[in-house]
């Protein structure tokens, strides 16, 4: 006996649920391998447009840089928040020195809401990894159990409990197990792990909204 053959005398039932599994991980694996690209590009991008803002004199300056890394989450919240203080300025231009706390709440609030979006951003997909890491293992063990009442059933009908009876309906129960494990194994490591990278970014996040709403103050005088 092999595993090919195995599956090919094993149940509708059992095929559907081996189906489901292989499906399953066909979807997690490019969802790893997605997400692994995206996180790394938005951290290569997010320290790069941070080396410039922090070298840059001009926020204009850096604004034109933002435009460069639009993988970068840190760009993104610059964008939003220079675009508010453009606004406010333009709306109701005043001296220098005049940004009060009533429209450095404002900037902050497009921040927060840019900040929000890249979490999303970030965050895509993440739930199908978490899902699939749940689910599959039940999946597998309906496979396993759906396997043994189909061998007990077969030892009814040739009334014998011989090896020969049994060994194929436990032998395809247990690829069954297996392949619900290897479904959900790889996608719980990749969701904890990407989860961590995530939960960094946010913090990073966090950091250029304070430092960027720091800038201002001291610039236009909060």
């Amino acid at each position: 006996m092999n595993v090919f053959s195995l599956i090919s005398q094993a149940t509708i039932v059992v095929k559907f649920i081996l189906l489901i599994l292989v499906i399953f991980s066909v979807f997690s694996w490019a969802i790893i391998i997605y997400k692994r690209r995206s996180i790394k590009a938005a951290e290569t991008a997010s320290q790069n447009f941070l080396e410039v803002f922090r070298r840059s004199k001009s926020l204009n300056e850096v604004n034109e840089a933002a435009r460069k890394y639009k993988n970068s989450p840190l760009a993104s919240l610059f964008q939003a928040g220079f675009k508010e203080l453009v606004h406010l300025t333009r709306s109701n231009p005043q001296p220098q020195g005049s940004i009060n706390r009533e429209k450095l709440e404002s900037i902050n609030r497009s921040l927060l809401r840019a900040s929000n979006a890249e979490i999303n951003r970030l965050e895509k997909m993440m739930s199908f990894l978490a899902t699939c890491g749940s689910v599959t293992p039940f999946i597998g063990l309906l496979g396993t159990v759906w396997g043994i009442m189909d061998s007990f059933h077969k030892i009814g009908v040739v009334r014998s409990a011989s090896l020969v009876t049994v060994a194929p309906g436990i032998a395809e129960a247990l690829i069954a197990t297996a392949l619900g494990l290897f479904a959900a194994i790889p996608a719980v490591i990749a969701y904890n792990h990407f989860l961590g990278r995530i939960k960094e970014m946010i913090t990073r996040m966090d950091d250029f909204s304070l430092e960027f709403l720091n800038i201002i103050e001291r610039a236009y005088g909060g």
